[in-house]
């Protein structure tokens, strides 16, 4: 069985990951587990989260690894950079959407892949950030094994999250995200009823 960690800290925006964490925990192929620095965290509405491991406990061959924004994500934490460094280092998929991409940016770990964020002015005074040609201004970006994305990008960040971990083929993740961004009945107009 594959294995998702979603990293989340602090005040973390809980809609940012929700579709991704429900399209892959509803299939028995994915594990999905949570991970942070503390054993419980708060979500912007207030939801509370025991997460299954701390950051230094994340198995290494995990098959993805999600980071999900929030309002904590100025932190310096030795660990989480080690562990991101290694995993595109050894091309293995990483996401990260709104204030965790302000990580990677701060971090150096945007290097060498095309990106988006919040907004690129954020990263201005970070020294490690150093490739901001770049950046794309669009909600969500693929490149090889990294996905990011805008705080407002939860769909697109899971179209292209579905897409770089294969769950299925292109059209399918397409058709199946299609039912959130279109709404059910301009969806059905296209693709049919899905619930029939």
């Amino acid at each position: 069985m594959k294995q998702a960690v979603f990293v989340m800290m602090n005040h973390y925006a809980d809609y940012e990951g929700c579709y991704l964490t429900s399209y892959l925990n509803q299939t028995d192929q994915w594990l999905v587990k949570t991970a942070s620095i503390a054993p419980e965290v708060t979500s912007l509405g207030g939801l509370q989260t025991t997460v299954d491991y701390q950051l230094a406990d994340i198995p290494q061959d995990a098959d993805l690894l999600v980071l999900i924004g929030g309002k904590s994500w100025a932190l310096e934490n030795q660990t989480l950079k080690s562990l991101l460094t290694k995993r595109l280092n050894q091309h293995q998929p990483v996401a990260a959407i709104c204030g965790a991409v302000d990580y990677l940016a701060r971090n150096g770990l945007l290097t060498g892949y095309r990106h988006t964020g919040n907004a690129q002015y954020l990263w201005q005074q970070d020294s490690a950030y150093t490739n901001p040609a770049d950046f794309v201004a669009t909600q969500a970006v693929a490149d090889r094994n990294l996905v990011t994305a805008n705080g407002t990008a939860a769909l697109p960040f899971t179209n292209l999250v579905l897409k770089m971990v294969h769950f299925l083929p292109d059209q399918g993740v397409d058709k199946a995200t299609a039912l959130y961004s279109l709404g059910f009945y301009k969806y059905c107009q296209q693709y049919g009823n899905p619930f029939a």
